[in-house]
C-alpha cells in the first residue's frame, strides 16, 4: 500500500510539473511574438527578427519558395515591406500551440496587417526552438 501511494504521488507530481512546464513554455513564446508584433507594428523589421533563430539554417517558406538564411530573411522582409505604409500594424490570431517534442513546438495562427497600402491577411505555422535558454523561431511558413 505504501509503495502505491508513493507511486500515485509521483505520477501526479511528474504530470503536473510537465504541465507547469509545458504553461511556462506557451507563455515564453507568446511573449515572443508579442514583442515580434510590436517591433512590426513601429516597422522596426530588425527588431522584429530577434525573434528568430540568426542562422544560415533558419528557413522561411512562401509564396516565392524557401529562404535560407536570417540575413537572407531579412533582406527578404526588408524588400517586401518597405516602408511603414507596407508593414502596417500588425495583429495575431493563434489558433494552436503544440509541443512536438522536448524543447520544441510549433504555432498555427493567423496574421492581419492594417495598411495604407491595402490590408493582408494570412496564416502561418512557426516552429520554436529553445536555443541556448530562448524561444526562437527556426522555420516559418506563411502565406
Amino acid at each position: 500500500m505504501k509503495h502505491f501511494i508513493l507511486l500515485l504521488f509521483l505520477t501526479t507530481f511528474c504530470y503536473s510539473t510537465a504541465q507547469t512546464n509545458k504553461d511556462q513554455d506557451v507563455k515564453n513564446i507568446e511573449k515572443v511574438l508579442k514583442k515580434q508584433r510590436i517591433a512590426w507594428s513601429k516597422n522596426n523589421i530588425e527588431e522584429f527578427m530577434e525573434g528568430y533563430w540568426k542562422s544560415d539554417s533558419l528557413k522561411f517558406y512562401g509564396s516565392n519558395g524557401v529562404t535560407y538564411g536570417w540575413q537572407n530573411t531579412l533582406d527578404r522582409y526588408k524588400k517586401a515591406y518597405p516602408t511603414e505604409d507596407h508593414t502596417g500594424t500588425l495583429s495575431f490570431k493563434i489558433n494552436d500551440i503544440s509541443k512536438i517534442n522536448e524543447g520544441a513546438y510549433f504555432v498555427l495562427g493567423e496574421y492581419h496587417l492594417k495598411r495604407n497600402v491595402g490590408n493582408a491577411t494570412g496564416i502561418f505555422m512557426l516552429v520554436f526552438k529553445k536555443i541556448n535558454g530562448k524561444w526562437k523561431i527556426i522555420a516559418d511558413t506563411s502565406s
